[in-house]
Formats: structure tokens, sequence, C-alpha cells
């Protein structure tokens, strides 16, 4: 008997056939690589053909103090710090001085910081730079910001839009599944928080990432939860932009000192991390176009080996990255090095807007 797996897989296959793709479908997949690779291939070509993206930007984590307890987090373990508005600024100058188009602000859960010191740090950027896309705030610091000043969520995100804010980063995700969330991020959002926030952004007309982070004690059927949880929000709202594979780093961090500890050394290997940059291209069309691979998490080599396996975009040029990086790797990529890179691997480099326009 043909799976409907191997049904909506053969060449030729409608959209329709792969869009309805079940769990169970998926996992089959999983455990058929070459044939994995083959599908995401021929998916990211139909979609994207040969081209890929990338954005020049700037990260500014504007503060490392945080109320939170992720066991995976290391960013908030070093000397407390909180950008001025001035330095802010001067990062943003430097941005603009090297042709970048967007600034990604993030940082930790300030308990001091209110929803009008989140408006402030956007309007004074938009002020100064009228024609940088500001990409900003995290879910959490959504729900954070809208509790310290008791505002609903959808009030506080109509602020930021008002006071500059072009769209959000889908992170804070990790993965959806309360009861891994539980093990990773206890006192972090739940699973139907972010939903609610993603889609309050969504219908308010702020487009947002949306991320997994994955390798660390979750399942592949718990991966698989997280995104079908992504592929009903794309479906319903249109509002993504891309995913973003986030694979889990063991080093300097709670977690992965627990799970060494435990003979279980945290993250996934190469073939994993290819493997599920495949996954998410087939579980996600043909409702997210974009698939990205971090080359701070994977490493430049790897993430130029996952645009073979379904991945059409590198991300961002960062100049600046503390939340999110390999140990090994250095915070920042100039774009000439992104775009040999992408030669490398005999695909054409774009530079790219964050909403996905071409510069």
């Amino acid at each position: 008997m043909i799976s409907n797996a191997s049904q909506a897989t053969q060449p030729g296959a409608a959209d329709s056939d792969l869009g309805r793709l079940s769990e169970a479908d998926l996992a089959e997949l999983w455990h058929q690589p070459m044939r994995l690779f083959r599908l995401a291939n021929a998916l990211r070509e139909r979609c994207c053909g040969d081209d890929v993206s990338f954005v020049i930007n700037r990260n500014i984590n504007f503060t490392n103090r945080c109320t939170g307890s992720c066991r995976f987090c290391s960013f908030k373990h070093h000397e407390p710090y909180t950008l001025s508005h001035e330095q802010i600024l001067s990062r943003a100058a430097e941005a603009e001085e090297v042709g970048a188009t967007e600034i990604c602000l993030q940082g930790g859960l300030h308990p001091e910081m209110a929803l009008e010191d989140y408006c402030e740090i956007l309007e004074n950027i938009h002020r100064a730079f009228p024609k940088m896309h500001l990409h900003a705030y995290s879910p959490m610091e959504v729900l954070h910001m809208s509790r310290n000043s008791a505002v609903a969520v959808q009030e506080a995100i109509l602020q930021l839009k008002r006071s500059g804010l072009g769209s959000m980063p889908g992170t804070a995700a990790e993965i959806l599944v309360d009861s891994v969330r539980q093990r990773i991020c206890p006192e972090k959002l739940t699973t139907g928080q972010w939903r609610h926030i993603i889609r309050a952004a969504h219908r308010l007309g702020v487009p947002t990432t949306s991320t997994i982070l994955f390798g660390h004690v979750e399942s592949l059927e718990e991966r698989l939860m997280h995104l079908q949880v992504l592929r009903e929000i794309a479906a319903e709202t249109a509002g993504f932009t891309e995913l973003v594979l986030l694979p889990f780093i063991s080093e300097n961090n709670v977690l992965g000192r627990d799970l060494m500890r435990g003979g279980m050394p945290g993250g996934a290997d190469l073939l994993d991390r290819l493997k599920m940059h495949a996954l998410a291209r087939v579980a996600l069309y043909p409702y997210i176009d974009n698939i990205q691979a971090s080359w701070p998490k994977l490493g430049r080599e790897a993430a130029g080996a996952a645009l073979e396996w379904g991945a059409n975009d590198l991300g961002g040029t960062l100049m600046d990255e503390g939340i999110a990086r390999n140990a090994r790797e250095a915070p920042s990529i100039s774009a000439e090095e992104i775009a040999r890179l992408i030669e490398s691997r005999g695909r054409r480099p774009v530079q790219r807007t964050t909403l996905y326009q071409r510069v």
C-alpha cells in the first residue's frame, strides 16, 4: 500500500497535496533522508529558484538585565548593562554608514522597563534614521512591557507600531509544546500566549518571523507539533516572513551542562541540523516561502550546506550578536563574505530588505 507521504511527495504533486501532509507523513520522511533532501530542494527551487537572500542589518542588544530564567541562555550571565539612548543611536549611525536597511532590537526582560521605554527607543531611532526598518521586540518582550504598563497586548503593539515598529522577531518560541517549555524555560510565556501575540501582531499589520530552537530535550514528535502550530498560523494570517532554524548551542548555559552531566550531550549533529531545514521546508510548504539557515548558530560552512537542504536565506550581517551565537563564530559577517559563501554553493546572492524586497 502506498502511503500518503509517498503519494504527496512524488514529482509534480499538487501544492494542496503537500499542504496536507500529516505529522505521521512528515515523520516517515524524516527517516528517509535522501527522499527528504530531494523533496526539500525541489520545493525550494519551486518557491525561490536559485536565489539566496540576505539582509544588511545590525543587532542592538540594548540590555542584558533580565528577570527570566531560561535554562539555555548565556546572555544574561555577563556583567549587567543597559545601553543609553546615545549609545543606541551611535550604533544605528554605524549601521547606516555601512548600508544597513534594518536595525534589530532585542534584549533581556529589564525589570524597570515599561512600554513607554520601548517606544522611546523606537522613536529615537526612527526620528534620526527614518528610512531604517525597525525589527524589534520578541513576543516575550511584548508580554513583559504590556504587564509592566498594565495594558493589553494589542494596545502595546499598536503603540509600538505608532513609534516606528516595522516588524517583530518571532523569537521566544523555542519549542511550542508546553511540556517542553516547562523543562527549558518555565517562566516564559506559554504556547497559547505566543500564538496570541503573534496573531495579534499579524492582525494589526505587523509581520513577524518565526523560529524554532531544536536539538536539546525535545523529540521529533514535539518538533513536528511546533511546525504544525506555525503552519496553522501561517495559513490563517500569511503574516510570517520566514522561519529561522536555531540549533541549540550547549556551551555556557545551565541546560547544556545538565545534559552533559546526564550523559546526553546537547546539540543536534550536522545531519540532524540539515534534515531539520529540509523538514521545515516540506512541513511549511506552501505557507512560508523563506527558510533561513542561521550562520551564527550553524557556523558558516554548515549554513552553506543547508542551502542544499531546502534553505534559501542566510539572514543578516548583524554587526553585533550577543544572544544567539555559536561561540566559535565571529559576531558579524560582511555582505561580501555572505555573497562568496552563497556563490561557493552555485547559487545567486540577492540582497533583500526585512520584508524580502530586493535592494
